[in-house]
């Protein structure tokens, strides 16, 4: 066997064995959620004797006081999709201003966004609670424990990779396009909206897909800004609390950590097509 083929095959083999260590995790959440407390714990790695119990396991989620399961999937749509949403419009906005503005001062602002990411989230954490609480004090607007708090952080911390992104993308849009719409009487609105926005499709789900997981399985930034005990909690904050009142109920725990993972899966492989694409053309362009 030649070296180029031994070199192939030992990537094949390397690729399938972190494939695997990859996958093992969530497997071993999907049939130990289908097994009793008892069989969680005396038989982890074992297979589960009847795979009715994650339905029975999922109806005690359904309706637990404990953990409040829809009540949570509420707040945790509201809060993603709004804040995907704005981080979006704004990102693609933004990148596009910078991009055909050519100047000094534009790319010093898009230094700062990309400089802006490194920044360790746990060095401003605690600056972050005063800032929402002196904007409370001074606008009268509820920041802590609320919606309106946790959609403007999210949108304040997703914006600098997501502009980046679509900075990368946009500057293989030819400006012939905008070009010609001008020359139509299109406005500055009306071409980004008619024109440019369509063809960032691509970026669009990459980003909404890179935002959307991190946004939905959070955990740390709802428990500085929402806090427990709260009315709203979304379901990090929820399963959680769950483990905590139930410690030994892990067929339940990892029923609800299942739960918590589906929607992100459901929505990952709707938009997996655009995703390499979206990622390729911001990273090279």
């Amino acid at each position: 066997m030649s070296s180029a083929k031994l070199a192939r095959l030992a990537a094949e083999v390397v690729t399938l064995v972190l494939f695997v260590a990859f996958l093992f995790p969530f497997f071993l959440v999907l049939i130990n959620s289908a097994k009793t407390a008892f069989e969680v714990t005396q038989f982890p790695l074992v297979m589960p004797s009847d795979w009715s119990n994650i339905a029975k396991n999922v109806a005690t989620i359904w309706t637990s006081d404990n953990i409040r399961y829809p009540a949570s999937l509420y707040s945790s749509f509201i809060i993603t999709v709004v804040s995907l949403a704005a981080i979006s419009l704004l990102s693609s906005q933004a990148a596009w201003a910078l991009v055909r503005t050519k100047s000094k001062t534009s790319n010093i602002i898009f230094f700062v966004f990309v400089a802006a990411m490194v920044i360790p989230f746990q060095i401003v954490m605690f600056p972050l609670l005063s800032w929402l609480r002196a904007i409370t004090d001074l606008t009268g607007i509820r920041l802590l424990r609320s919606y309106a708090g946790m959609i403007l952080c999210y949108v304040g911390f997703g914006v600098s990779l997501s502009l980046f992104m679509y900075h990368g993308f946009i500057k293989s849009i030819p400006v012939e396009l905008e070009e010609a719409a001008t020359i139509d009487g299109c406005s500055r609105a009306e071409i980004f909206y008619r024109i440019i926005f369509p063809i960032l499709t691509p970026i669009h789900a990459t980003v909404l897909v890179l935002n959307g997981i991190w946004i939905w399985n959070d955990y740390l930034l709802p428990l500085l800004v929402l806090g427990k005990g709260n009315a709203i909690q979304t379901i990090p904050l929820a399963v959680s609390n769950f483990a905590g009142a139930f410690v030994k109920q892990w067929d339940l725990i990892l029923t609800a950590i299942l739960l918590a993972m589906v929607p992100v899966i459901i929505c990952f492989l709707l938009a997996q097509k655009y995703i390499v694409k979206g990622m390729v053309a911001g990273s090279i362009k």
